[in-house]
């Protein structure tokens, strides 16, 4: 799209006759009776050659006629212009006023300009106000009047629509907006207060009315690539401008877009019977020209005075001694001589600019007050920490020390800042001294928290150091009472690190909840120590339950290894080996440390030793959801203290099983072994099948009968 879709319409000539066929074909072209309410009004008020043409243009897209500076500043937007901002969601409908203050309609014709701002602010529901940068606090800016008659009007004609007036202030100066929106909100503000309003609106604030938006540019012919730069970012809030949130998202009274046609025209109509505006006087006036060029006179001066430059490049560097005294000093001398030359002019409006040129002499300055205030607050704050460090270094208890410090830095600020305050204005520095006690604040809390973390890990490693290893020894000797042992073992540990925890944290005087979370966490660490003691048993707890196996299975009670002489009992000797396996087993499998009894350890003997599951069987073998093994936990443990589930066990005694299985066969096959040679004696006294079938029937275990068939190979050749 290009802007020849902007479909640019005069809607009002500069006589004052509205263009309704020109509107109808403007609404046709752009189909806007398909809108209903997703539609948006733009329009743009301010003094003539002001540049509104051109920043619609490049706002928008649009293709208004624009000025040409060689040919001289002249009127070049007459009437009122509408057209299509090209590109933006949902479509919005642009207004170009002509300007007002226009040597063309000549100085008492301002009916028009004001006609078509009242229209403006009737119809849209954003009225870019265009300004220059040095109008902002002129008491007689072409803008001041203007706003005060459309705020008249506007309570005795319509009810409150919500418009959006976002102040575009042109020709931005060095000045940062932060210092010029103010100044700007509190001269609408004290436009409205000073309003006569109808007893229906006695007490209406005006963000009932409006909403207020203020933004700056760059001068478009000195900075041409910064202006369009902030303008293409200034377009983007004129993308769903009217959706929650957006520019005008909470306008009200919204004209559905198939009546928008009849609706300008009669606002249009009611507008141009109103005649009855002031004109400030003529006296005034011309006290209001010269005030003001006054006061220029000096504030120009002061900006390029060798003294404030000389201040002002000191307060830069570092924080400057009397400062608020040099600067007084400084201001004092250029009120003197801007009273002097104005004595004889109209006392209010003398009054006004004086006041004018001490807001933008305090606008200069204040940037400097600023930064000698920063300094104060950084030095503060080093010296704070510098002192903090020293008295903890010798031992001092830490809220002791911090408030020490705290008290004496704060004071030490607050003094500064009485040297640094001027007459002329009452600036706050409250919001130094917040940031100031935050920074402190947060270094006390950094501070806190790194010598707590000290002190807690000296804390953490003596009960690492008290636990671990016992805690091992008890898992290595797996007896009934392990969890038991371990459990008055860790109380009483940590009983012991909380003794001597408790005095060590009374010096950084904590609340009884931060005091509490500090123990409980104290707690929560030896627990985890067990804990993760635990988890590691249980995962090698395969390997642990084969070594338990051959420990009983290959020992004797005395613990010598045991000679398989056949007179051994080698079932009951496998029996006890497993019970002792699978015992270590079920105390691995939960973590007890909350003394609540469970049904672990019958469950797996009732079913894993005396049930007596084979090693080969199958996940199918268990499928009966009533098998207490079939289930992925255990009835009275939580899921955080389970370390092994009962189908995990299963698994795990399968495992162990036929791991230990070939050990038991061995032993077997060692008990049964034979002289050979005596069976050859037996062998020649009796028929060879007779034996061989006797040893058959009673060598049961495979290895065994291989070796007898061997034999009798060779034997019998």
């Amino acid at each position: 799209m290009g802007k020849e879709d902007c479909c640019s319409t005069q809607l009002i000539d500069a006589n004052g006759e509205f263009n309704f066929k020109g509107l109808q074909n403007f609404v046709s072209s752009v189909k806007l009776s398909r809108c209903g309410l997703s539609y948006a009004v733009v329009a743009i008020m301010g003094p003539q050659s002001s540049g509104k043409s051109t920043l619609l243009n490049h706002l928008f897209y649009t293709n208004f006629r624009e000025m040409d500076a060689f040919r001289g500043r002249n009127q070049t937007t007459k009437g009122i212009w509408i057209a299509n901002a090209v590109g933006i969601e949902p479509l919005t409908i642009v207004m170009d006023l002509e300007g007002t203050d226009g040597r063309e309609r000549g100085e008492d014709d301002t009916t028009f300009e004001k006609q078509s701002a009242l229209f403006a602010l009737a119809v849209a529901d954003v009225v870019l106000i265009n300004m220059w940068c040095h109008d902002i606090g002129r008491e007689q800016a072409a803008n001041r009047p203007l706003l005060k008659t459309v705020f008249q009007v506007m309570m005795r004609l319509f009810s409150p629509r919500k418009t959006t007036l976002l102040f575009v202030i042109r020709d931005k100066t060095k000045t940062p907006l932060e210092y010029l929106e103010p100044i700007l909100r509190e001269d609408i503000q004290k436009i409205w207060d000073a309003v006569r309003k109808p007893h229906a609106h006695k007490d209406t604030q005006l963000s009932e009315f409006f909403n207020v938006e203020v933004t700056a540019l760059p001068s478009y012919e000195e900075k041409e690539e910064q202006f369009k730069d902030q303008v293409a970012q200034l377009r983007q809030l004129f993308f769903h401008s009217i959706s929650p949130g957006g520019l005008a998202g909470d306008r009200r009274g919204v004209v559905p877009a198939s009546g928008f046609s009849y609706s300008v025209q009669q606002i249009w109509e009611v507008i141009k019977e109103n005649k009855d505006l002031d004109l400030p006087a003529h006296k005034v006036m011309v006290a209001t020209v010269r005030c003001e060029e006054i006061a220029n006179e000096k504030f120009s001066s002061l900006m390029i005075n060798e003294d404030w430059l000389a201040l002002e490049h000191e307060v830069k560097e570092d924080a400057v001694r009397n400062f608020g005294r040099r600067l007084s000093s400084i201001l004092d001398n250029f009120l003197s001589e801007y009273d002097a030359e104005s004595v004889f002019f109209e006392e209010n409006v003398r009054s006004s600019k004086r006041q004018q040129f001490m807001s933008k002499a305090l606008q200069l300055v204040h940037p400097a007050f600023v930064s000698q205030l920063g300094h104060l607050r950084v030095k503060s704050l080093q010296t704070f920490k510098s002192q903090l460090e020293q008295l903890l270094r010798r031992g001092e208890a830490f809220a002791a020390s911090v408030r020490t410090c705290s008290e004496s830095c704060i004071t030490e600020f607050d003094k500064g800042c009485s040297d640094a305050a001027i007459r002329h204005a009452n600036w706050d520095a409250s919001k130094f001294r917040d940031k100031l006690i935050r920074d402190i604040e947060a270094h006390v809390s950094s501070v806190r928290n790194d010598k707590l973390s000290e002190l807690k890990a000296i804390y953490e490693k003596q009960i690492t150091t008290a636990l671990a290893e016992p805690v091992q020894s008890l898992f290595d000797v797996g007896g009934s009472e392990t969890w038991a042992s371990i459990r008055k073992l860790l109380k009483r540990e940590t009983d012991v690190a909380i003794s001597c925890f408790c005095p060590a944290l009374s010096g950084f005087e904590l609340d009884q909840d931060a005091f509490d979370r500090m123990m409980q966490s104290l707690k929560d660490y030896a627990r985890s120590v067990v804990e993760k003691i635990a988890r590691e048993e249980a995962g090698k707890v395969l390997m642990q339950m084969k070594d338990r196996f051959n420990t009983v299975f290959s020992h004797d009670s005395d613990s010598i290894p045991r000679l398989w002489t056949g007179k051994e009992d080698i079932k009951s000797i496998t029996l006890e080996a497993r019970s002792e396996s699978l015992k270590f087993l079920s105390i691995v499998a939960a973590i007890r440390l909350d003394e609540k009894s469970d049904r672990i350890e019958s469950i797996l003997f009732s079913r894993l030793l005396e049930g007596k599951i084979s090693i080969s069987s199958r996940n199918s073998d268990i499928a009966d959801s009533c098998d207490p093994l079939a289930s992925s936990s255990w009835e009275e443990v939580s899921p955080e203290n389970t370390l092994l589930t009962p189908v995990q066990c299963l698994s795990l005694w399968r495992q162990f099983m036929a791991e230990t299985e070939y050990i038991v066969s061995q032993a077997i096959s060692a008990q049964y072994s034979i002289d050979w040679k005596k069976v050859s004696v037996l062998f020649l006294s009796q028929r060879y099948s007779e034996l061989f079938f006797k040893l058959w029937i009673f060598c049961p275990i495979l290895s065994v009968r291989s070796s007898v068939h061997a034999y009798f190979n060779d034997m019998t050749g």
